[in-house]
């Protein structure tokens, strides 16, 4: 596996760091479980890193690739060192007597490294974008936010040479076909998964008591990275009108949001951080937000289950793996009616639905779940129940399916 521009077993919340993180790591543990080796080489950012880490267990291993300055780099410049990393993976396969039979490339840049390996490997390639460039364009609020050409072209490229492409869901699998003109007859939809034995119902006492929450508070959450596109402006916005409308006086609310380093100097704050703590002091509801920063992957199940519900206001997600690991945990979701959100959480039965940049929607519906608890339970319990469809070894199946297919149709 390749994920060049991010490691798996990075803390979550981070700049680069989310659902794609998780992905490559729990699919890589339980192909292990399987009897399957797997490497996944991704860029050293760090050089007191070991290079090595068998962190995925069943013998495999995550192989950090020295290309370019063992730092972090921005993503537009990241394509400049994927010669190098071509060559770090080329010679650590060469160095170990290594011999691959397929590669499962991750995000775009990752597919630029999977082409050329193909190249001196003669192996198929399958790839996951997990975002697309041309959807984060048509949400894209300011210049900034916009992917590049280059990004658009190689994308493009990816959908036309690789051997197959596997997208999350059919949103994915229509936006391959009406924003990037591509032949789909190549693309699979295989959601990703989630861990069952992790993310479980936990009784909310309990996980207050871990987190730090009073028996008596009520709860929402937001998990992900703190960027423009996660909207969590939206639910800020949602949060001052439920408390211009009284209900926080009725039913004692608090937000936390996962993600971010919100204790970062001046100079190394992130605008959209800076940018919603200001908003927050603005609308008067500094006393009910709190900034968490990152959190361990290992501890969010406690999170989900002290939350009376999560909240992805997403302008566009891929699939929305934070509202699968909910559900697991039996909260209801709030979420966009957008991207993968549309199809993985379902109105009025596991969650509910909002429009994109719909504070007063949201703030409506987050009502309806705190002041009733029953509806609350019945959605929280609908939602463990469907978030069992997608465990890892149901979703593991299909990959290997998959697997199995394109090396019969290359042998």
């Amino acid at each position: 596996m390749i994920s060049y521009h991010t490691c798996p077993l990075a803390t979550l919340g981070g700049k680069d760091t989310g659902g794609m993180n998780v992905y490559v790591r729990d699919l890589a543990r339980e192909l292990g479980r399987r009897g399957v080796g797997v490497d996944v080489f991704t860029r050293s950012q760090d050089e007191h890193v070991p290079h090595v880490l068998h962190d995925l267990g069943y013998g495999n291993r995550v192989v950090h690739v020295p290309a370019g300055p063992e730092t972090p780099v921005e993503k537009e410049k990241l394509a400049d060192h994927l010669g190098q990393f071509v060559a770090g993976v080329e010679g650590f396969a060469q160095s170990k007597g290594a011999r691959y039979d397929l590669i499962h490339s991750h995000y775009w840049l990752s597919g630029l490294a999977a082409l050329d390996l193909r190249a001196s490997w003669g192996v198929p390639v399958v790839q996951m974008f997990h975002t697309l460039a041309a959807m984060k364009n048509r949400v894209a609020r300011s210049p900034d936010e916009t992917a590049s050409a280059f990004r658009l072209d190689t994308e493009n490229r990816l959908l036309r040479d690789t051997d197959c492409v596997v997208a999350a869901t059919q949103a994915e699998l229509a936006q391959f076909q009406w924003l990037y003109h591509a032949d789909t007859r190549r693309v699979v939809v295989i959601p990703p998964g989630v861990d069952t034995s992790r993310f479980y119902p936990i009784p909310s006492d309990e996980a207050k008591e871990f987190v730090g929450v009073p028996r008596d508070r009520n709860m929402l959450l937001f998990v992900g990275r703190v960027e423009p596109l996660k909207g969590i402006d939206t639910l800020l916005e949602a949060m001052a009108l439920l408390k211009q409308q009284g209900a926080l006086d009725r039913h004692p609310m608090c937000v936390a949001v996962i993600g971010g380093d919100p204790d970062a100097g001046p100079d190394r704050i992130t605008d959209e951080m800076g940018r919603l703590k200001t908003m927050s002091a603005s609308l008067d509801i500094e006393d009910v937000v709190t900034f968490l920063g990152k959190r361990d992957q290992d501890t969010l199940q406690y999170y989900y289950s002290a939350a009376v519900a999560v909240v992805v206001p997403s302008h566009y997600e891929s699939f929305g793996l934070v509202a699968l690991e909910a559900m697991a945990c039996g909260r209801p979701v709030v979420a966009s009616e957008t991207g993968g959100l549309a199809f993985l959480v379902r109105d009025n039965e596991t969650g509910f639905h909002v429009p994109a940049g719909d504070a007063q929607a949201m703030a409506d519906r987050l009502r309806r779940l705190v002041e009733d608890e029953v509806l609350r339970t019945r959605l929280g319990r609908q939602a463990a129940e469907y978030a069992r469809n997608y465990a890892w070894p149901l979703i593991a199946d299909q990959i290997l399916s998959l697997y199995g297919t394109l090396l019969k149709k290359h042998a």
